[in-house]
Parts: C-alpha cells; structure tokens; sequence
C-alpha cells in the first residue's frame, strides 16, 4: 500500500513539474502536509468524544496529505488525497469504516469502496462568467470554521461542533459574486457526508458572505438542508463571524444549530465556539477557544446536555514546520466522562503535543 502511495505522490509531483513548465498546458501548483500527535489524558481514560484525536499515552500519526491545483483558462481541477485515520475518519461512510449512525441507533457499514476514503476532495470547475463559476464533485463543508487539515487550524483538538458534521459534499454548486466583497453559493448534493448515494435523496446547500472593504469583519451565514436514508429531515443553519481586531489580536465566531427530525420526533444540538487568538511575534501565536456545546436531545452524544470545552493551544512556527502544544479542559453536566478509577465524572482534562509540516 505505501508503494502504491510513493508512487501516486510522486507521479503527481513528475506531473506538476512538466506543467508548470509549459505554460500552454496551464498552472499546476501541488500541496503537500503531514501532521502527528501524541495525546495524554490525566485520568488515564480515553475521554474524547470529537474527531481525529481518538487515543491515549500513544504517538500517533494524523494524516499525510498530497493535493494538487490545475486551471487552465475558464477551466480548473483539484485532487486532493489523504492517507491515515484522519482521513479515514473524515470519509468514513467510505471504504471499511463503520460508517454513519441511523436515526434508530443501528450502525450502516460503510460502502467498501476503500479508494474513495482516501480522496478528500476532487472536483472541476468552470467559470462560466466573470460573475459565475459552476463546480461539480467532492468538497469540504462550507459549514463551520475548522478545516480537516491540521496546519490550517490553530487549535489541534477539533471542536464539538466540528466533530458532529457536516465533513463534506458530493454534488453540484453555483458560486455567484454580488459585489466586491459579497458572494452567494447555492448547490445540490448527496445526504451530508456521503460520497455516493443511490437513494435519491439530495441536500440543498447555500451560503452568504459579505465583509468590509479592509477585511477587517466577514461574515458567513451558511446552510444545509435535506433528507438522508435513513429518513432523517436535517435542517442546519450556521453562523462564523471573523474579526481582525489589530495586527496581534483577532477573534473569530462560529454558530451552528442543527436540528433531525425522525418518524416525527425533532432533535436538536448545537455549537457556539469564539476563538480568541494572539500573535505577539511571527515565530509564536496562541489561540483560546471556549465552546458551548449542548445536545440535550441526545441526537448525537448521549447526555450532553451542556458541556463548556476549554482549549488552549501555543502555535510555534519553525520555518514549515508548526509544534502546538494544547491544553484542553472538558466540563459537563452530567457525568459522561471518566476519573482515573473508572467511575462517572464531569470533567476530563487531557494535553496534546502536536506537530504539522505544510511544503
């Protein structure tokens, strides 16, 4: 399997090269990432209910990542693999893994097709206007602040809100700019999550963004809407809102609420995180995010009903390379965590080491 991986990463790279040469074929520009961790949690126990941290006193690699852009004239290209359980988790309705939960609490296997959890993203575009661009494919949610890839976000621990979806979509969009600083997105996709779907059943997605002249505020009101196969009606909505409060200090907002409606019985969660971040120098920054979480329903975590998750992450650049060493404090309301005996607690604390590579 790892030569298999070489040999598509270095194929890719051969290609890359050849094209940027000549500029009669257009513009390739390759992407590459790995990022690692280890994880230590103070009561011994796993304590983790959110994505791509899922272990304990173990070193633990995330996900290497190759990804390339190609645009030629109205017409553009991206493929964008990733190796390793975290991209295993992020497809996981693709290849071997358990795959989703239905609304009864069974759980779906996943579809088998193992190639597929290794594509991230893939998709074309046209930009049919200097107005319009059309893209049809796979690609990460519009939905939420956090990303899947580990350089991109400052805290390595993901958020609950993250954790709880949606990841990505598989399906056809419009991108249409309104002004200056405005945009709409409007589309239609398979159920959220699934890279392919034989149902029928499609979501619409759309989302709205707008920002000041000197990009100092912008927001994004995005949604989702739809039913999946297991005869769930999800409606989403969510909100981020990003401020560049000075050249050291920024703050940014994300708000979400989804609700599932099954066999006539709604349930809700939602999310409501601020992340407040500090670069005293280009060599370090750190980053503070307090997120609210509740899902007193029980749509996705069984009795977190309220839960406030504290992390603190330091981010020290060494050239391409970034070490985040984090601290993360869990506090809920009922007892869904465990102490180092085994027995129910509130709270759980846990401290990650982390280290990513963007070249």
């Amino acid at each position: 399997m790892l030569k298999k991986v070489l040999t598509v990463i270095g194929a890719m790279a051969v290609l890359s090269a050849a094209h940027s040469q000549d500029s009669t074929k257009g513009t390739t520009t390759m992407t590459y990432s790995v990022d690692a961790y280890t994880r230590y949690d103070f009561s011994g126990k796993a304590n983790n209910y959110t994505s791509f941290t899922n272990s304990i006193n173990s070193f633990e690699l995330g996900m290497a990542s190759v990804r390339a852009d190609h645009s030629f004239g109205k017409v553009a290209a991206t493929v964008d693999l990733g190796f390793g359980r975290r991209a295993e988790e992020f497809s996981y309705n693709d290849g071997n893994g358990a795959g989703a939960v239905s609304a009864s609490g069974a759980t779906i296997h996943a579809n088998g097709f193992n190639t597929l959890a290794a594509i991230k993203q893939a998709y074309v575009s046209y930009q049919a206007t200097s107005k319009v661009k059309f893209t049809i494919g796979k690609w990460a949610t519009h939905v939420g602040w956090e990303l899947l890839d580990a350089y991109a976000n400052r805290n390595y621990s993901m958020s609950y809100g993250f954790s709880e979806g949606p990841f990505f979509h598989t399906g056809a969009k419009a991108d249409i700019t309104l002004g200056a600083k405005s945009g709409l997105m409007v589309g239609v996709a398979n159920a959220t999550d699934f890279s392919t779907d034989t149902t029928g059943n499609k979501f619409a997605i759309a989302q709205f963004f707008t920002g000041t002249k000197d990009d100092k505020v912008k927001g994004y009101l995005n949604f989702q809407g739809g039913s999946n196969k297991f005869g769930e009606k999800i409606t989403q909505l969510d909100l981020v809102l990003n401020f560049v409060l000075s050249s050291k200090w920024g703050f940014n907002f994300d708000g979400t609420n989804q609700s599932i409606k099954y066999r006539g019985v709604t349930k809700n969660w939602s999310s409501f995180a601020g992340y407040l971040n500090y670069d005293p120098s280009s060599k370090i920054g750190w980053t503070l995010r307090e997120e609210y979480f509740s899902d007193k329903d029980g749509a996705k975590v069984a009795n977190a009903e309220n839960i406030m998750a504290t992390t603190l992450s330091a981010n020290i650049h060494l050239a391409n390379l970034t070490l985040i060493p984090e601290l993360r404090l869990d506090n809920a309301k009922n007892s869904i965590f465990a102490d180092k005996d085994g027995a129910a607690a509130k709270s759980a604390t846990s401290f990650i080491l982390a280290a990513t590579y963007k070249f």
